[in-house]
């Protein structure tokens, strides 16, 4: 498998459209469907912090539930899937690859793939774990507690400039999907660990950037430093599988766990279409089933019928 900067400089997508064109003689319609679909996954992985030749199979779900969501025809999210699969294994018998993560990858049907999120223990232990003795771990806590209280994508986390927060009114301004601003509260918690973190970065001297969190050198953080750290503080909770996006599906599934309704939370997450926010009620309609089997008495298929004496 190739890494580092050798794999960066080359132009896989292009390669494989060209080994398309050129041994399997597709039509020039063909390619330009291939085309745009791969360039629309590419944009996903991008935006999401995922490199090409990293993609897992969760991260993969992760796609397809975002790709669930969209207002496209199902003929359209199969052929995307389709070519997304051929890729990979493109990619694989090419010597690129060991394995092939989208091997077998069924295209998405409505209320299957759900998303991941934490429990509220959930994500008060992963709140737990960054040391905020140190600059990162403090960094990473007020970067934590954003994301989960405003329901942030980890693209819209990276853009964020110091004037996008009013700390005292407890108001966010973030730039999303296609430059779309929207406004999103921030929970006083989020705003304390944010208040420490600014403390410490505006210590620092000759910051010439307007992004509010940094490195320690001062430099714009990365997707992709986000999604590493997420992944490390994952592992120390027993949960290996989260990502940047497991906090804002666990924003949007506990307001509708507790009753908010899902045109503000729409309004929040800065979806386009209500449909794919109501994904959510899916979730929470899961969890209820899952716990009146567990613990109604009548709801166990071995109920033998006799009453209590």
């Amino acid at each position: 498998m190739m890494t580092g900067e050798s794999s960066k400089k080359r132009d896989f997508v292009h390669e494989y459209l060209l080994y398309l064109q050129v041994e399997k003689g597709l039509a020039k319609n063909s390619l330009e469907s291939y085309e745009r679909d791969l360039a629309r996954f590419r944009d996903w992985a991008g935006k999401n912090g995922f490199e090409l030749l990293a993609i897992t199979r969760r991260d993969l779900r992760e796609w397809l539930i975002d790709l669930g969501g969209e207002r496209l025809a199902e003929s359209s999210k199969r052929r995307m899937v389709s070519a997304l699969r051929g890729f990979y294994k493109f990619l694989m018998f090419d010597g690129h690859l060991k394995k092939n993560p989208a091997e077998d990858l069924d295209a998405p049907q409505k209320g299957f793939y759900l998303p991941k999120f934490l429990n509220r223990a959930e994500i008060e232990s992963l709140l737990l774990v960054p040391d905020v003795a140190q600059e990162t771990g403090l960094r990473d806590r007020a970067i934590l507690e954003l994301m989960y209280a405003c329901g942030l994508r980890v693209s819209e986390a990276v853009d964020l400039r110091i004037q996008d927060v009013e700390l005292d009114a407890g108001i966010l301004t973030c730039r999303g999907k296609g430059g779309k601003t929207r406004k999103v509260p921030v929970g006083s918690s989020a705003v304390e660990w944010l208040k420490s973190y600014l403390v410490l970065r505006r210590k620092k001297e000759n910051i010439e950037i307007r992004n509010l969190f940094v490195t320690p050198l001062g430099r714009p953080l990365t997707r992709q430093t986000i999604f590493g750290f997420i992944k490390e503080y994952g592992e120390k909770i027993g949960r290996p599988d989260i990502s940047p996006h497991t906090l804002r599906h666990s924003f949007a599934t506990h307001l509708i766990q507790n009753r908010a309704d899902v045109r503000s939370v729409q309004q929040m997450l800065g979806h386009a279409d209500i449909s794919t926010t109501q994904i959510y009620t899916h979730i929470t309609d899961t969890h209820l089933r899952k716990t009146y089997e567990k613990f109604h008495p009548r709801a166990r298929a071995d109920f033998d019928g006799k009453e209590n004496d």
